[in-house]
């Protein structure tokens, strides 16, 4: 838990107000990045455009499978149980199931592979990426517009998750998410900081 003290939503005013709106009308709550994130509403409204701005211009089951392999990259527990339920929309519990426990094994194209494995590595280790990981995506079909939308989507979870990590927000379950998926969403994250422990 961080030490930012964020405003109840009881106190919200003006854009912050807004912003608590839009979740619990969206989500049925307001999450505790968006209680933390909104201390600066200005910024936060101009994340929410930027993430509105590359999402929209993707297939939205491309948009949640690049985020979690992001989220993946990053070790963002935030972003992959929030994505995880956002990508209910797309998959069968089932599927999102072994999509969150190893997307490689999980019945999709190598098309969407290669978009997360994309996207796992600018996340994990973007520096080291050259025009061969480019190639790659190329290679399975995709043009430059949606090579650079994936990147973009996968760079702007980098920026959100990052942001959430170093402020130490609390981490929210969101409601409807069955134990299942929780602990698919959370094992390759856990599995991962004991390797590196």
């Amino acid at each position: 838990m961080g030490i930012v003290e964020t405003i109840p939503e009881t106190q919200a005013t003006g854009k912050t107000a807004e912003i608590y709106a839009q979740d619990r009308d969206a989500l049925g709550y307001v999450p505790s990045h968006t209680k933390v994130l909104s201390l600066n509403p200005e910024a936060f409204a101009a994340w929410r455009a930027l993430q509105g701005a590359i999402a929209g211009s993707m297939d939205m089951r491309r948009f949640e499978l690049v985020t979690l392999a992001a989220a993946l990259g990053i070790g963002s527990r935030h972003c992959r149980l929030a994505h995880g339920s956002k990508a209910k929309r797309f998959f069968d519990e089932g599927e999102l199931v072994r999509i969150a426990r190893d997307y490689h094994d999980a019945g999709l194209s190598e098309a969407e592979v290669a978009m997360m494995d994309f996207a796992q590595k600018l996340s994990s280790d973007s520096a080291a990426m050259t025009d061969a990981d480019t190639l790659l995506l190329r290679g399975a079909g995709f043009s430059d517009r949606e090579i650079v939308d994936i990147a973009l989507a996968a760079a702007a979870r980098n920026y959100l998750s990052r942001a959430l990590q170093a402020l130490v927000v609390d981490v929210d379950v969101p409601p409807g998410l069955s134990e299942t998926l929780r602990q698919a969403l959370l094992d390759p994250l856990n599995t991962r900081e004991s390797v590196a422990g």
